[in-house]
This record gives C-alpha cells, sequence and structure tokens, in this order.
C-alpha cells in the first residue's frame, strides 16, 4: 500500500510505492496525509471512501480502522456502552458518559486485567495483552460515530491498568490533545492507576498538563491489600510520596478515587483515615458507589451511608465529590459486559441476532 497509518493515527507513506504518477512519492502527499489525519481524527470519517474531495486512486490505498463494535448498550441515563472486538478477536468495552454538556469517554488500555481487584469484572479471566496506541484511540472513533457527538472528555478508567501499558498510554494522550489530531484540552484528560510509584514520577517528568488520579478504595495497607492483591508489595506511603512529586511538577491538584463497598470500607474509621491521607496530599476526593458485578460479593452502600462518609471527610476540610454510577442497567462497569459476554460465548462472535440495536435502550436487568 502506499499509505499507511502509524499507530498513533498519523498518516504516513508506506515503503511500497506505486507506479501511480498521482500517488507516486512526487506528488504532494502531505497535504492529503494532513487531510486525511484532520477529516479522522475530527470529523469521525473512518470510511476512505466517504473522502469525497480525495481521488478514488488515493482512498483505495488504505483503512483506518481494524476494529468494529458488535455490541451497543444504551442505558435509560444516556449512557452508552460500547463491546469493541479487535482485530485478532479479543474485546474491549468504552463508555460515553454524557453528563452537564460534557461528552466524556471511558477509555481501556488493556484487554483484561493483572491487578486482581477482588470487586472488578476486569479482572476475571486475567490479563490478555496490552492494547496499542490504535486501539485506544480507535475508541473515541467507535464512540464519536456510533453516538453522533464530539468527544469533550477522556478518562482512563477503562479495562487494565493505563501505567503498565505506559509507551501507548502516553502515545494516545499525545494524538488525544493534538490540535491536528482529536483537539481535547490536555486539562480535560485524566489517568486513573492503582498506584504505580516509579511510573507516576515517570508521567510527571512528561510535558502534559493532565489530571492524574489515584484509585485507593482502601484507607491502610492491610485493607488494601485485601481488596487488590497485587497492591501487596507497594504501600499506601508510596504511592503519596509519588503523588506528591506529580503534583510539584506542574500543580495540579491529584484526585483520590474511593469506592465504596458496603460493610467493607465505608465506617466511620475509614472516613478518618481517608481523611489524613487526603489532607497528607492535597487533593480532592472522589466517592464511587459500587457498581454490582454478579458473582462478586460485594454491595453498594446505602445513600443515607454515603452521605454520612461524605459528611465525615467534609469535616475534616476535604473537598469531596460523589460519582453515581451510571449504567446500571447496561453492565457499564469495568468489564462487565465483555466477562457477560465471555459467559454467554467465551469463543464465538456476537451473533447478528444477538446484537443490541444502537437505537435500541436496554431495559433494566437483576443488577
Amino acid at each position: 500500500m502506499p499509505f499507511q497509518f502509524t499507530d498513533d493515527m498519523k498518516l504516513e507513506p508506506s515503503p511500497v510505492q506505486t507506479s501511480d504518477p498521482d500517488l507516486s512519492s512526487r506528488a504532494p502527499v502531505p497535504v492529503l496525509y494532513s487531510y486525511v489525519r484532520s477529516t479522522v481524527a475530527t470529523k469521525s470519517v473512518v470510511d476512505p471512501a466517504k473522502m469525497t474531495n480525495l481521488p478514488a486512486r488515493f482512498t483505495e490505498q488504505f483503512t483506518v480502522m481494524d476494529s468494529r463494535i458488535v455490541e451497543t448498550a444504551r442505558s435509560s441515563d444516556d449512557t452508552v456502552k460500547l463491546l469493541i472486538k479487535l482485530a485478532d478477536g479479543e474485546h474491549v468495552e468504552t463508555v460515553l458518559i454524557p453528563a452537564h454538556g460534557r461528552n466524556t469517554i471511558c477509555l481501556s488500555t488493556q484487554v483484561g486485567c493483572a491487578m486482581g481487584c477482588q470487586f472488578c469484572a476486569s479482572t476475571i479471566g486475567g490479563l490478555k495483552r496490552n492494547m496499542t496506541t490504535s486501539e485506544i484511540l480507535q475508541q473515541i472513533l467507535h464512540i464519536q460515530q456510533a453516538c453522533d457527538v464530539k468527544i469533550t472528555n477522556a478518562v482512563f478508567m477503562g479495562m487494565g491498568e493505563p501505567l503498565v501499558n505506559y509507551d501507548n498510554v502516553v502515545r494516545s494522550i499525545r494524538a488525544i490533545i493534538d490540535p491536528e489530531r482529536f483537539g481535547i484540552s490536555a486539562r480535560k484528560v485524566t489517568v486513573s492507576t492503582l498506584g504505580i510509584p516509579d511510573q507516576i514520577r515517570r508521567l510527571a517528568r512528561e510535558n502534559l498538563p493532565i489530571t492524574l488520579a489515584i484509585s485507593l478504595h482502601a484507607p491502610n495497607d492491610t485493607m488494601r491489600r485485601e481488596l487488590i492483591p497485587s497492591a501487596a508489595t507497594v504501600t499506601l506511603d508510596a504511592i503519596i510520596d509519588a503523588a506528591e512529586e506529580f503534583y510539584e511538577s506542574r500543580k495540579r491538584e491529584v484526585t483520590l478515587e474511593y469506592l465504596l463497598l458496603d460493610e467493607v470500607n465505608d465506617s466511620t474509621l475509614c472516613a478518618e483515615a481517608l481523611a489524613n491521607i487526603a489532607n497528607r496530599l492535597r487533593c480532592n476526593v472522589n466517592l464511587i458507589s459500587y457498581n454490582p458485578v454478579e458473582s462478586l460479593p460485594f454491595a453498594p452502600p446505602s445513600q443515607v451511608k454515603v452521605k454520612a462518609f461524605k459528611a465525615n471527610l467534609e469535616k475534616h476540610g476535604i473537598n469531596v465529590h460523589v460519582r453515581h454510577s451510571r449504567g446500571l442497567d447496561t453492565a457499564a462497569a469495568c468489564g462487565q459486559l465483555r466477562h457477560r459476554t465471555a459467559e454467554i460465548s467465551p469463543e464465538a462472535e456476537i451473533s447478528p441476532e444477538n446484537e443490541i440495536s444502537p437505537e435500541a435502550e436496554i431495559a433494566p436487568e437483576d443488577e
């Protein structure tokens, strides 16, 4: 092929040349590359045949995406989850969360996850592989096409641990904030991590004014290691030290994410311990009520408990936000749709008769 997309959605000449003089290296192809790159990223036109301003001989020489949507789930709260089949047959999820004039995409970075969080569907079945930069970015194109929206915010909070797939995640961030590609403000991009101190410090050295969120989920090492086995060798002190370096590198507040699990980490003592951590780090706290996963032994606390936990933090001067679970009728928490699909047919592709129409809403399930 005379033209090919690189892994981070740049269009470059292929080593294979063409004899067509209009498509040869003597042609003004940089202009064509720029047009295609802009058309794909900013207008979500992924079918070369629809790039009508270009000669057919050019558009016949390349494809944009090698993944496709196999299931679309729409929630009554307007959350949309896509199950995407990658070129090697693996499946990942991405979620659109529209709210308050923003269109936020929740991006996956790995096929599966090796972190072992006891409350998360993504870890069921373990880690298959890292996603490529192109596969990460294709999630944005799929959402913008399927939902006819322009993404305004991006959060790396989907399947996988972003800082384990560091290089591909950083390349995808650079494409997302590039005005000539996706053009999303860096301040509207958030990377969420369970806390890998060396990688947090590495990210702090990048020239990326993004937001860092740390998925804490427990206020002490003992509880955290029970909930997150992969945290056995990483202390909260080490994570906080790295997060403080990240803050000092750009003076942007770090966010602590805390998933509330009924009768597990929602006590008054837990709130007091979390307040101590938050005050040390000078950060915001996002409280998240658990989105239940069938087969896992956890439940969300009552709204009374959530409000009491929030009030305990506020009493200590902590800036607290409650993030309400979205898409409860579409298995919208990390890995749920992929896991449900794997249970139905671990190897086979979803058949057309079982696909969910993009126009239809899913009826509430037992969740």
